[in-house]
């Protein structure tokens, strides 16, 4: 059987895609969207399958749009030893144990000069979003990425180009010329000095990308690794960033829970966590049927996009009591907004840390913060990035 779910609309996705989530998962856990010219596959024990099954869903996807606006393929969009073998050249500065060597003292003076900015500020109020955690998020992921001589705002200008090319299924022609644009950028920025660190490599991210794990003179080419750079500076630089402003939400709409963590700051880890659970910052993970596959009750021929939508699955009742309530104290279990299987976030621990450190420091140091009720309610947008349009706040 195949289910087409044609009155799904964009807009419906990138205003409020949890409702459309829900109305799936009950009655066409797997449905072909023709707005999005893909299948969505909502279910948690389902997306699951897509994302760890590459026999039957690969990443090699035909028609990519992260291929097509990076000039892939990517880590994203790769499977096998390919794969592998790059996605290695990040384990020098990403694995969990050599992140926690690291993070607080990279992250800690960027957010104190962020915060020492919002504290300088006579009127004592701010949009948390673009005024603290996107800066924070793109100066520390710049920094490791060995791009920290670029400005958060050039950093933050590449984040919101990349991504309207990596979130364009539709194929819309305005989407895909800012991220055009921003591509040529960053390519002119940065092939010089990738040019350099071929021969002469640092201890930069970058760097590590190009050579690690190469025989002497035998650097991998810059064609191969910018692809797959670009995923790093979209994903990278605004999970951490959005995931944080997300969970802050959460907070204040909830301020037993704030209260709580003033009192056992120990469980600010649960609340990264729980902010991630909630409103995932990357929707799903992109495969393609490599032959037809019978999954959820419906039959996906072969060579058809595959959306596994991992915010869906953070959601899903079959593993969630209350999945639309945001709960710092829900009992800790593992859920799917960094993915799964090989595709699994490789940075997973640095955004969660980074998470941990900015929000910490922003409501040790304001007792009293709350929401700009001037702005009235927050609200979000995106299915593919979601995170709140602006988090005006007062202090």
């Amino acid at each position: 059987m195949t289910h087409y779910a044609t009155s799904i609309t964009v807009e419906d996705l990138e205003t409020d895609p949890y409702p459309v989530y829900r109305r799936l998962r009950e009655e066409a856990p797997v449905a072909w969207v023709p707005a999005v010219n893909a299948w969505l596959v909502t279910r948690a024990a389902d997306v699951e399958t897509v994302a760890t099954k590459p026999e039957l869903f690969t990443a090699e996807v035909a028609d990519s749009p992260v291929d097509r606006s990076f000039g892939g393929p990517t880590l994203m969009t790769m499977d096998g030893e390919r794969h592998l073998e790059l996605r290695r050249s990040l384990d020098e500065r990403y694995k969990p144990r050599v992140v926690a060597t690291y993070i607080d003292d990279l992250v800690t003076p960027i957010a104190e000069e962020a915060l020492a900015s919002l504290l300088a500020r006579t009127d004592r109020r701010a949009d948390l979003l673009a005024d603290y955690f996107e800066p924070i998020s793109v100066l520390s992921l710049g920094s490791v990425l060995g791009v920290g001589h670029l400005s958060a705002e050039v950093l933050q200008d590449w984040f919101h180009g990349l991504a309207m090319g990596a979130i364009n299924f539709e194929n819309d022609p305005v989407k895909q010329a800012i991220s055009d644009e921003t591509t040529a950028k960053i390519d002119r920025e940065l092939r010089p000095m990738m040019t350099r660190l071929r021969e002469d490599p640092d201890d930069s991210t970058i760097a590590s990308m190009l050579t690690s794990g190469c025989p002497v003179g035998q650097a991998r080419t810059i064609d191969h690794v910018m692809p797959s750079l670009k995923v790093i500076l979209t994903g990278g630089m605004q999970e951490p960033g959005h995931g944080a402003g997300t969970c802050l939400v959460g907070l204040l709409e909830n301020p037993d829970q704030l209260a709580l963590l003033r009192e056992e700051p120990k469980r600010w880890d649960d609340a990264v966590h729980e902010g991630l659970r909630w409103v995932a910052p990357i929707g799903t993970q992109t495969r393609e049927s490599a032959r037809d596959v019978e999954l959820g009750g419906a039959r996906i021929p072969a060579g058809q996009t595959v959306c596994a939508v991992v915010s869906s699955a953070c959601r899903d009742e079959r593993e969630f009591d209350d999945p639309d309530v945001f709960d710092i104290r829900r009992a800790r279990k593992p859920n799917a907004a960094f993915g799964y299987g090989p595709h699994f976030c490789a940075g997973h621990a640095f955004a969660r840390d980074q998470e941990r450190i900015a929000l910490q420091m922003l409501v040790e140091a304001m007792p009293d913060l709350r929401f700009d009720k001037e702005y009235g309610p927050v609200t979000f947008k995106g299915w593919e990035f979601r995170a709140p349009t602006a988090l005006h706040a007062r202090w």
